[in-house]
């Protein structure tokens, strides 16, 4: 029968603690680098970002990978924002917006982009509906009736303009006489704003600065920046930019399905705004 080998043991320095030069499991594990993000997700994320035209949310995107790759892609993610994060001289970035990331025409960039599609038509709003959609934004909810009286003219046409860019939609009426519909605005009007929220909309007055005094029609898909925090207003996205080219046609909305906290809108677009009032 033949003796048991014992057992190797890690050499002990003279203070009792393991000697430098010895490797045990433990400091085996510790010393193993984080895995390097991959290549291959790195490339999948960008190109997933690139060709949608609204904000992706990050639950989302790792949900396009297998349950078992998804700390991997969660890695891969990270990379890619700190890429395009590290790399300001681009003339796409990533931002986040509306709940999600998505990539996005830098604003130093939109004067060459504006004589490259030049934007017209249906990338425009008159500066009635400009002016009504304001007083939306700033009010909401709102009905017709209490724009009208805020702008001391008729809002019809400007509210019918501002639903069928889906940049308002319809989200109730009020229980007043006639009861009339009730305004508020979009996810799409926060993605083609640039904002993550409504609080990140700028003081009246500075909005006012901004796009008020002015004549005729204003480009609402690629204006001006504003002040600080408030660069990316109207900033165009690379699969709207890729609609523009390709077969699709260039809106200033989105998916249908996308509305504020994931409900669907209504087909407000084939509402006229002045149907909401009821004879009593």
């Amino acid at each position: 029968m033949n003796a048991e080998e014992p057992i190797q043991q890690p050499e002990v320095a003279p203070d009792g603690t393991p000697d430098a030069g010895t490797e045990t499991p433990e400091s085996a594990l510790a010393a193993a680098p984080s895995p390097a993000p991959r290549a291959e997700f790195q490339a999948a994320l960008e190109a997933i970002l690139f060709v949608t035209a609204e904000p992706v949310s990050i639950e989302r995107l790792l949900g396009v990978f297998e349950e078992g790759e998804r700390a991997e892609a969660r890695v891969a993610l990270d990379a890619v924002r700190s890429r395009y994060a590290a790399d300001e001289g681009r003339g796409v970035r990533l931002e986040e917006v509306a709940g999600g990331l998505r990539i996005v025409t830098a604003p130093e960039c939109h004067p060459w982009l504006r004589r490259f599609f030049d934007a017209a038509g249906a990338n425009r709003l008159s500066m009635a509906a400009l002016e009504t959609l304001a007083i939306i934004a700033y009010r909401q909810p709102v009905t017709g009736p209490e724009v009208q009286e805020l702008r001391s003219r008729n809002s019809s046409t400007a509210i019918r303009t501002l639903l069928e860019r889906r940049l308002i939609r319809i989200t109730g009426r009020r229980e007043v006489v006639g009861r009339p519909f009730v305004y508020a605005t979009t996810r799409e009007f926060l993605m083609h704003f640039g904002l993550r929220s409504l609080s990140d909309l700028p003081p009246l007055e500075e909005f006012e600065e901004t796009f008020g005094g002015g004549e005729g029609d204003v480009a609402i898909a690629m204006p001006a920046a504003v002040s600080h925090g408030h660069e990316a207003l109207g900033m165009v996205s690379a699969g709207e930019a890729e609609s523009e080219l390709g077969s699709a046609s260039f809106t200033v909305h989105g998916h249908p399905d996308h509305a504020p906290g994931g409900s669907e809108e209504p087909p407000e677009a084939a509402i006229d705004p002045e149907a909401g009032e009821e004879e009593t």
